[in-house]
C-alpha cells in the first residue's frame, strides 16, 4: 500500500503590505480643491444663521449655534484671498465643522464637500515657499497628487489659526 505524503511548506507567502489610506473631506476654495483629514471633521451641514461678532478679522463671519454648540464660522476663501473679485457666497452654502482641542470651527464652502480616499504616499510635504510666512505653525499638511494629474491641497486644521486668532474665538460651550 503506497502512502502519499503531502508536502507542507512552513514558509508563508509574502504579501504586499497594504498602502496606508487617508480619508479626506474635499471642497473647493476659489478654483482649487482642498481637503481635510476626515478625523478632524465633526460634521457637514447647511450653513446655519450666522451672527456677526465685533472686533474679529474679516474672514471670521461670526458665530452660529450648531446643535447646541456655539462655533466660529470662517470663510477660508477670504482668509486665503482666493475669492475672485465681486463673487459673493451663494445664498445656500455648507459648513464643515472641524474640531480642535479647545474650539470647533465652521468652514463655509460653496458646494457639498465630498469624501475622497487615497494612499498616504500620494501626499507630499508642501514646499516651504507656499506656506504663509506670517504664521509660526504651518497649516498645509501637504499636496496630494492625483493619478489623473490634479492636486488636492491638504490642510491641517489644528494649525490654521494663529494663537491670537484662537483667543478671539468662542470656547467650547454647550447651550442649555
Amino acid at each position: 500500500m503506497a502512502q502519499s505524503v503531502a508536502a507542507t511548506s512552513t514558509a508563508k507567502p509574502e504579501r504586499a503590505k497594504p498602502a496606508e489610506l487617508v480619508q479626506l473631506i474635499v471642497f473647493r476654495l476659489g478654483d482649487e480643491d482642498y481637503g481635510i483629514r476626515i478625523e478632524q471633521v465633526k460634521e457637514v451641514t447647511v450653513t446655519p444663521e450666522v451672527a456677526r461678532m465685533p472686533k474679529t478679522p474679516p474672514f471670521i463671519k461670526g458665530i452660529a449655534n450648531l446643535r447646541g454648540d456655539i462655533i466660529a464660522i470662517i470663510d477660508l476663501e477670504e482668509r486665503f484671498r482666493l475669492r475672485p473679485a465681486g463673487r459673493e457666497l451663494p445664498e445656500r452654502s455648507y459648513t464643515v465643522a472641524v474640531e480642535a482641542a479647545d474650539y470647533t470651527l465652521g468652514l463655509v464652502v460653496r458646494e457639498v464637500p465630498r469624501p475622497f480616499t487615497l494612499p498616504l504616499s500620494q501626499i507630499e510635504p508642501a514646499p516651504e515657499f507656499v506656506q504663509d510666512s506670517s504664521t509660526r505653525d504651518k497649516y498645509l499638511e501637504g499636496i496630494a497628487k492625483l493619478p489623473e494629474g490634479g492636486i488636492i491641497i491638504v490642510l491641517d486644521m489644528r494649525k490654521l489659526l494663529t494663537p491670537s486668532e484662537v483667543m478671539k474665538l468662542p470656547t467650547k460651550t454647550t447651550s442649555s
